[in-house]
């Protein structure tokens, strides 16, 4: 017999009487009589404490059962059917039995009977800018725990809905998210509601847990009504992105243009840069055999001796970093290699750069603030 009650024809609903899977009149006694007996007692039962017989016999038998992502009002439903029973015999337990197998063994199909449902068996088949729609024509939150879906955003979606809510929302949403994520938010709060933020984290162990509940589910209703963006990143990381891998003078060029336009955009995108040159504030010393070990030794080579200006101290950053045979090794190879073209350089360094983005998008590496000290 499966362990799985998902395939249920509509679940427990299905199982309930037309009136709503009232129980029947005085229960079941504690023990029934012959084999007629039991069938006119299994004829009795509702389709709702059948399935609370079901459910007691998989775990008795050690299922692991997905109750807990039914419905509140089917798990309550289940609950007070198993309220109802006191013991079953043999006779009426086959039947209850066998007509659980011949409901299977009709159902070809199911599907979930529920927008809600419906949403989560097609997410990550339709569009999101589809499943957003739907979600708030028919007023549908995301399918899961929503602690789960609103510990995934990241600060940006996170802090505008902490700067409008009440400091006691705050404190819940802080206390629920993970450590990390919860210092970054608090740091890009407002000085007074973060200092009034934490002061209320030292209440919320007395919020009860349906209170808790409710603020992530409607949390994050308000997060699925905000519109999809066409774009997963911001402008600036946007820019910053393709910047990256710019030439030097194209790069210098659109950042003067930009300064020009929109001063507090062009420091912003500044911040979010990362080439060659930043190597020497952004990487940590300890991650320097990490980079140099998935990049060919030519490339590296050709970036460290094309390193000047600016990048300098980066080129200094990583060769003081490594073993001194390695390093007395690059330096040989440098000086053989004499002054390189500007073009060969700026692919080389390129090249290190993006190593070092593959390493910190795998999580591999960290890169540091322009602030700590690498």
């Amino acid at each position: 017999m499966s362990t799985s009650l998902s395939p249920l024809p509509g679940g427990l609903g299905d199982f309930g009487t037309g009136s709503g899977g009232a129980p029947s009149s005085g229960g079941l006694p504690a023990r029934a009589g012959a084999s007629g007996g039991s069938r006119a007692l299994g004829a009795r039962l509702t389709r709702r404490q059948k399935v609370a017989i079901l459910v007691r016999l998989m775990v008795n038998g050690g299922a692991r059962l997905p109750l807990a992502d039914w419905p509140d009002g089917m798990q309550t439903a289940l609950t007070e059917a198993m309220g109802q029973l006191r013991m079953v015999d043999h006779d009426t337990l086959s039947e209850v039995i066998e007509e659980f197998e011949q409901e299977l063994d009709r159902v070809a199909l199911c599907f979930p009977g529920a927008m809600a449902g419906a949403l989560g068996l097609l997410d990550g088949h339709i569009s999101p800018l589809t499943a957003a729609r739907l979600r708030r024509e028919a007023g549908v939150a995301a399918r899961g725990d929503p602690w789960e879906r609103i510990s995934g955003l990241d600060a940006a979606r996170l802090l505008p809905v902490l700067e409008e809510e009440s400091v006691e929302v705050g404190a819940v949403v802080l206390s629920k998210l993970p450590t990390g994520k919860a210092a970054e938010v608090l740091g890009k709060l407002p000085g007074e509601k973060a200092r009034r933020i934490t002061h209320a984290m030292s209440r919320t162990g007395k919020v009860a847990p349906e209170t808790v509940a409710r603020i992530g589910i409607t949390l994050s209703a308000q997060f699925d009504a905000q519109p999809v963006t066409a774009f997963q990143s911001g402008p600036v990381e946007r820019v910053a992105a393709v910047l990256n891998f710019s030439p030097s003078a194209t790069r210098d060029d659109v950042l003067k243009g930009l300064e020009e336009e929109d001063a507090e955009f062009a420091e912003e995108v500044k911040k979010a840069i990362f080439t060659f040159a930043n190597i020497a504030d952004r990487l940590a010393a300890r991650d320097i055999p990490k980079i140099t070990r998935g990049i060919d030794q030519a490339v590296l080579v050709t970036a460290l001796a094309a390193a000047s200006g600016a990048a300098e101290r980066s080129r200094d950053h990583i060769l003081d970093n490594m073993s001194k045979r390695m390093a007395e090794s690059l330096r040989e190879e440098m000086a053989e290699k004499g002054k390189v073209k500007e073009k060969d350089g700026e692919e080389a360094m390129t090249a290190v750069v993006a190593e070092i983005r593959r390493l910190e998008a795998e999580g591999e590496i960290i890169l540091l603030s322009p602030d700590e000290e690498p």
